[in-house]
C-alpha cells in the first residue's frame, strides 16, 4: 500500500493487523453460514466507522484482519468498534448464537493488534495463507 490518505491536518496510513478469537475459543465458524455472517458483520462494523478493511480471513475459531483506520482512532477504540459492533450485528443475523453466548459476548476479551506499515506485504501474505497454515497443525 503505497498510497497515503489525506486528512485535514495530516497525511499517511494507519495500517493495523488484528486477530480476534471467539469466546472460550469455541469453533463457532464451522458452518459456512455463520462464517459468511461473521465476515459480513466485520465488514459492516468497519464500513460504519470509515475503517477500510484491506483483508479479512474468518477461520473456525478466530479472525484475522488488516485495516486502515482513521489516524484519530486509538488501538483500544478500534478493537472496541470492531468487536462490539460485529458482535451486535452477528447476534441480529444469527439469533441461535444466543444459546452458546447468552450474555452477548461473541469475541474473547483479548486481542492482537499491531501496526504493519513497512511489513504490509508480509502481513498480507500471512493472513491470505491462514487456511494452509492451520491445516498443517
Amino acid at each position: 500500500m503505497e498510497t497515503y490518505k489525506h486528512y485535514q491536518t495530516s497525511v499517511g496510513n494507519n495500517l493495523k493487523t488484528i486477530q480476534i478469537t471467539t469466546k472460550y475459543r469455541y469453533k463457532m465458524m464451522r458452518q459456512d453460514k455463520i462464517k459468511v455472517f461473521c465476515r459480513v458483520a466485520l465488514e459492516e462494523a468497519c464500513k460504519k466507522h470509515k475503517i477500510e478493511l484491506v483483508i479479512v480471513k474468518v477461520l473456525v475459531e478466530h479472525s484475522h484482519l488488516i485495516v486502515d483506520c482513521p489516524r484519530t482512532i486509538s488501538d483500544a477504540k478500534l478493537i472496541q468498534i470492531i468487536k462490539g459492533l460485529s458482535s451486535y450485528i452477528l447476534f441480529r443475523l444469527c439469533p441461535e448464537l444466543r444459546k452458546r453466548y447468552p450474555k452477548g459476548n461473541f469475541w474473547n476479551r483479548g486481542y492482537f493488534c499491531a501496526s504493519c506499515g513497512t511489513d504490509f506485504e508480509r502481513a498480507y501474505k500471512y493472513i491470505e495463507n491462514q487456511e494452509l497454515h492451520h491445516s498443517l497443525n
